[in-house]
C-alpha cells in the first residue's frame, strides 16, 4: 500500500511499523527520532500501519519530541527507583525550566541517593530495553490490579468508557504514562539527577538545544509559588484527578469550590496590603503569560487596593507603540509587535515620570489601523490616592519603566500554576491548562474555533519564551491563578469544541491529546462557579467587564 512522507509516496506492506518503514530516513535524521504521527494523530514508532495515509516522524529538536524525551525519562527514572530502592514513593510535582522537579514522600533526599538512582538509569539506557505498550481488556486490568497492589496507571480503570487499559512494560517493570512514550530506552541521551531545594531535579534538554544539558537558572520564587500552593492542596486532600473526582462524587465540590476561591481573595488581599504599606509605591506592574487571568486579577486586585484607601487608574502600553515604519521585524522580515522595541519607550518613560511628578500629560491614542500616534485632547494626572496600574508582556522587563526609580514600581508575575496530576508520574502541564482555558474564551467572547486556537498557540508560546518568561523572578509578587477544580469545570465546553477538529486537519492530533487528558475529569456544572471567580473570564457570565 502507499503512504505518503514528505509530499511523496512510497510503497509499504501492509502491517509494517513506521520504524520498519522509515527506517533510513530515521538513521539519516539530523536528531534522534522518537515518536511520529500518522493522518494527524501521535504514534509510537511500533505503531503498525494497516491503511493508506500520511506519516510524519517527530525528532527531539522539537515541541512533541522533547515532550516525549522527558516523559519516557520519567519512567526510566520511576523504573531505576524501583529496582533500587523500591521502598521509596516518588513523585513529579512540576516543570521547572527544561527539568522536572520531584520529591520522596517522608524522606530528605540525599546526594548518596541521586547518584545511585542517576547510575542505574543510565545503566538501563545502556541496555537499551524496549518499552512494550500491552492493552489489556478491563476484565483482563481488574484481574491485574487484584494480584498487584499498586495504583499505577490505575485512573484508567475508574473511567467506564475505557474497554482497553494500557501498561508500559519494560524488562519485568511496568508503569504508564498518559501520553505517548518512546519505544525504548536507548533513545534517551542527556540528563542528570540534582538536589534542590527539599526535592531534586530531573534534568533533561531543550528542543533548540537537544543534545546537551543548558545550565540551569535557579527560579526560588516561582518555585515558592508552586509549592505554597502544592502544600495547601496536601492539607486538603486533592493533589491528583482520582481525589477531584471523589469530591465531585461526594457532593462536597461546592465546599471546594469556595475553598479555592477564598484563597484567591486571600492571596490578592494580601499584595494589596503590602503595596498599601509602602507608600513609595505609585506604579504597579502586572505581567503573565496568555490566559492567567491578568483582567480579573487585575479588577479583584483593584477592589482591595481601594478597600486600602488607593484609588487604581490604568494607562495602557498599547497606545505608545512606535510609528509603523519604525516598529522592529522579525527573522521572516514581518513586523514583530510583541519585541519591547515596538513601544516608543522614551515617550512612554517621560509620561510616566511627569505623572509620578503630579504634572498632567497628553495621552496618546495608538491608531493601529494605520500605525501612528494621535492625540485628541486626553489629558492624564495623577493625584496624591491614585496609583498607576499597567498590565502587559514587557511589565517585569526593567527596560520598559527604565527612568522609574524601583522603589516606586511593584511587580507582579500572574500564571496557571496546576499543582493537580494525574497521579505520581504523570503532571498536569500548566501550559495546556492555559491552553483549554484559552480554547474556551476564544470560543466564548471572540467566536475563534478551537481549531484557530491550536493553530495560534505556537506563535503565542514563543511570545512568552522570549519576553515573559525570563523576567518572571524579577516579580515582588507572584500571584497563581490555578483553580484545582478548573479543568472539571472548562471540560465540557472544550472538549465540544475540541471534537468539532476533523482528522485532516493538522490541530487533531492536540485536539485529541487535550480530550484524551480532559476525559478523565468528572464535569462541575458552570452555575456552581461564582460570579466573582477568575475562571469566569472563560467561562463568561462573571460580574467584571472583559
Amino acid at each position: 500500500m502507499k503512504i505518503v512522507y514528505n509530499n511523496e509516496e512510497k510503497e509499504i506492506n501492509k502491517g509494517t511499523s513506521i520504524l520498519e518503514a522509515f527506517k533510513e530516513e530515521i538513521r539519516n535524521s539530523e536528531y534522534p527520532v522518537i515518536g511520529a504521527m500518522f493522518d494527524n494523530e501521535y504514534q509510537r514508532l511500533d505503531y503498525k500501519l494497516e491503511e493508506e495515509g500520511e506519516v510524519s516522524l517527530i525528532s527531539i529538536n522539537s515541541k512533541e519530541g522533547i515532550n516525549i524525551y522527558s516523559r519516557t525519562l520519567i519512567y526510566i527514572m520511576a523504573m531505576a527507583f524501583d529496582r533500587v530502592y523500591p521502598e521509596l514513593k516518588i513523585k513529579v510535582n512540576y516543570q521547572l525550566q527544561n527539568s522536572m522537579f520531584c520529591t520522596i514522600d517522608n524522606v530528605n533526599v540525599e546526594n548518596t541517593i541521586l547518584d545511585n538512582v542517576e547510575k542505574e538509569m543510565h545503566n538501563i539506557v545502556q541496555n537499551n530495553y524496549p518499552i512494550i505498550k500491552k492493552s489489556l481488556s478491563r476484565k483482563e486490568a481488574e484481574e491485574f490490579y487484584k494480584e498487584n497492589d499498586t495504583s499505577r496507571g490505575r485512573l484508567q480503570l475508574d473511567l467506564e468508557e475505557n474497554q482497553f487499559i494500557d501498561l508500559y512494560y519494560c524488562d519485568n517493570y511496568f508503569n504508564y504514562l498518559y501520553e505517548n512514550i518512546a519505544i525504548n530506552t536507548g533513545i534517551i541521551g542527556k540528563f542528570d539527577l540534582v538536589k534542590y531545594d527539599r526535592g531534586f531535579l530531573l534534568r533533561y534538554p531543550s528542543k533548540e538545544d537537544p543534545l546537551n544539558l543548558q545550565k540551569y537558572k535557579s527560579g526560588k520564587k516561582l518555585l515558592w509559588a508552586l509549592n505554597e500552593y502544592n502544600d495547601i492542596h496536601q492539607i486538603l486532600d486533592v493533589s491528583a484527578v482520582y481525589k477531584l473526582n471523589n469530591i465531585i462524587e461526594n457532593g462536597d465540590i461546592k465546599h471546594l469550590i469556595m475553598l479555592e476561591e477564598a484563597l484567591h481573595e486571600k492571596k490578592i488581599a494580601g499584595i494589596a496590603d503590602k503595596i498599601a504599606e509602602n507608600k513609595n509605591i505609585k506604579m504597579i506592574l502586572i505581567a503573565g503569560p496568555s490566559s492567567s487571568g491578568k483582567t480579573t486579577f487585575a479588577q479583584r486586585l483593584g477592589l482591595q487596593l481601594k478597600i486600602n484607601g488607593l484609588k487604581p487608574v490604568t494607562i495602557s502600553v498599547d497606545n505608545y507603540f512606535v510609528e509603523r515604519k519604525d516598529n522592529p521585524k522579525n527573522e521572516k522580515g514581518e513586523y514583530d509587535f510583541e519585541s519591547i522595541y515596538a513601544i516608543d519607550l522614551d515617550l512612554f518613560n517621560r509620561d510616566l515620570t511627569a505623572l509620578l511628578n503630579g504634572e498632567t500629560i497628553q495621552c496618546p491614542e495608538f491608531d493601529f489601523s494605520v500605525g501612528t500616534k494621535r492625540y485628541k485632547g486626553k489629558t492624564m494626572h495623577l493625584n496624591d490616592d491614585e496609583v498607576l496600574v499597567i498590565e502587559g508582556i514587557h511589565c517585569l522587563n526593567d527596560k520598559l519603566t527604565a527612568q522609574i526609580d524601583k522603589k516606586q514600581k511593584y511587580k507582579i508575575y500572574i500564571s496557571d500554576l496546576t499543582v493537580l496530576n494525574m497521579d505520581r508520574l504523570n503532571r498536569i502541564s500548566t501550559t495546556d491548562t492555559r491552553l483549554v482555558r484559552r480554547i474556551v474564551r476564544d470560543y466564548q467572547f471572540r467566536t475563534y474555533s478551537a481549531e484557530h486556537t491550536l493553530k495560534t498557540w505556537p506563535n503565542v508560546n514563543r511570545g512568552e519564551q522570549q519576553n515573559i518568561f525570563p523576567f518572571q523572578e524579577e516579580a515582588d509578587s507572584i500571584f497563581n491563578t490555578s483553580l484545582v477544580y478548573e479543568l472539571a469545570a472548562l471540560k465540557n465546553v472544550a472538549v465540544e469544541l475540541l471534537r468539532k477538529i476533523t482528522p485532516e486537519k493538522k490541530e487533531y492530533a492536540e485536539a485529541q491529546r487535550l480530550i484524551n487528558i480532559l476525559k478523565y475529569f468528572k464535569p462541575i456544572p458552570s452555575e456552581y462557579i461564582p460570579a466573582n471567580s477568575l475562571l469566569k473570564e472563560f467561562l463568561g457570565g462573571g460580574y467584571f467587564v472583559y
